[in-house]
């Protein structure tokens, strides 16, 4: 007898079993799932240019002022104007990445974002490889030599060297994301003259 009874029921079950599937199907996990950040295609890391020999002086040295302005030219003709440009957060120490990309800010008309300080190169990582305004995008970050083998490494780039030498100002650490890798280069900047050629 209940056998016959669910054969009347079945007929008019099916519409509801179809539109519970069909909410199944376009659930927000699944939408969420496809559209996902992909993530930006190329992030350069530069150190900023040549500093004082004092610490009490938080501002870039005549000859690195002159590499920001070369920058200005010379990072646009050899990587790419960037869709976004990063630097450290000014302090009473130091303002000078900030100063370094200033320049190739004002020619390319993008705004310096400088939220984030020093030590918290894990936050800008993270920002930059979720958020997803930089998919697709290229992005230039400026920072301190101390840790940016370590924002490399946060960015995935788990081949970078482990330390940026000190008395280097002229690198570019280029990291390109594709197919859900991280394909590190070391590069020269080849701004001013007498700059590293390889």
């Amino acid at each position: 007898m209940a056998f016959i009874r669910l054969r009347h029921y079945f007929p008019r079950l099916l519409p509801i079993v179809a539109l519970l599937a069909l909410a199944w199907s376009s659930s927000p996990t699944t939408a969420k799932e496809h559209d996902a950040p992909h993530g930006p295609t190329t992030i350069c890391i530069i150190r900023h240019g040549e500093k004082p020999d004092s610490k009490d002086d938080p501002n870039l040295t005549s000859k690195g002022c002159q590499r920001a302005d070369a920058l200005a030219r010379a990072f646009p003709q050899q990587f790419f104007v960037p869709d976004f440009i990063w630097a450290t957060a000014p302090s009473k120490h130091s303002s000078r990445p900030l100063e370094t990309v200033q320049p190739l800010a004002r020619a390319v008309h993008e705004k310096v974002l400088d939220e984030y300080a020093d030590a918290d190169f894990a936050k800008l990582a993270h920002e930059l490889l979720t958020d997803p305004k930089y998919s697709g995008k290229t992005i230039l970050i400026c920072w301190h030599h101390g840790e940016i083998p370590t924002l490399a490494k946060a960015l995935g780039a788990n081949d970078a060297p482990d330390k940026w030498k000190g008395e280097e100002f002229d690198r570019v650490w280029e990291l390109t994301f594709a197919d859900g890798q991280v394909r590190f280069k070391n590069l020269p900047e080849k701004a001013l003259p007498g700059d590293s050629e390889k």
